[in-house]
């Protein structure tokens, strides 16, 4: 029998995939307690938050994060794209997600078909495809040989994956901040 990606996502399964960056595994962001494996399942500090893959600036709202507007000018500049952005989240409704950070990283990926997925399965937190503190998996097979049979569902990623993490950009003060560069140029 065949899983699907979407339903083994809403049933609370953890997946691995590829993103527009890396391989990642992924889970949905607004089930505490497939959240709560992953941190369990990569060995994740438990005070570092995961990015947070969406499907629209206008998700957002979803979690409580109303942009102003130079950080909307800022995001519609970086969006969809290979770029993560820290912005200020509600402290209690979301703590699970950001561990008492009162913030989170935010991205919408290039990929239309991983932005499609999206728009089935709701918001996806989603590290790298790998322990904490060890090398992102680059094949399916790297991944199983983290994760083995604790993740329900390995998925594409025919060929190997070299991508590089996001870039990082908090806009927590008054101007953005980078604070991870990658292949992306970045006008702050």
């Amino acid at each position: 029998m065949s899983l699907s990606l979407v339903s083994v996502l809403r049933q609370g399964g953890i997946a691995v995939i590829r993103t527009d960056t890396l391989l990642g595994i992924v889970a949905r962001s607004f089930d505490r307690r497939a959240v709560r494996r992953l941190y369990a399942l990569r060995r994740k500090t438990p005070k570092k938050p995961f990015i947070i893959l969406i499907s629209s600036v206008e998700e957002l709202a979803a979690f409580g994060v109303k942009p102003n507007a130079a950080q909307l000018r800022f995001l519609k500049k970086v969006w969809p794209g290979k770029v993560s952005v820290i912005l200020s989240v509600p402290p209690k409704k979301f703590r699970y997600l950001h561990r008492g950070t009162n913030s989170l990283a935010f991205r919408v990926p290039k990929l239309r078909s991983l932005r499609a997925l999206l728009a089935r399965t709701g918001p996806l937190v989603a590290p790298s495809a790998n322990l904490e503190g060890e090398k992102p998996a680059e094949t399916l097979v790297e991944a199983k040989r983290y994760f083995g049979k604790r993740v329900t569902l390995y998925v594409g990623a025919r060929r190997r994956v070299r991508g590089k993490p996001s870039a990082l950009v908090s806009l927590l003060g008054a101007r953005p901040k980078v604070l991870r560069r990658n292949e992306v140029r970045l006008q702050v």
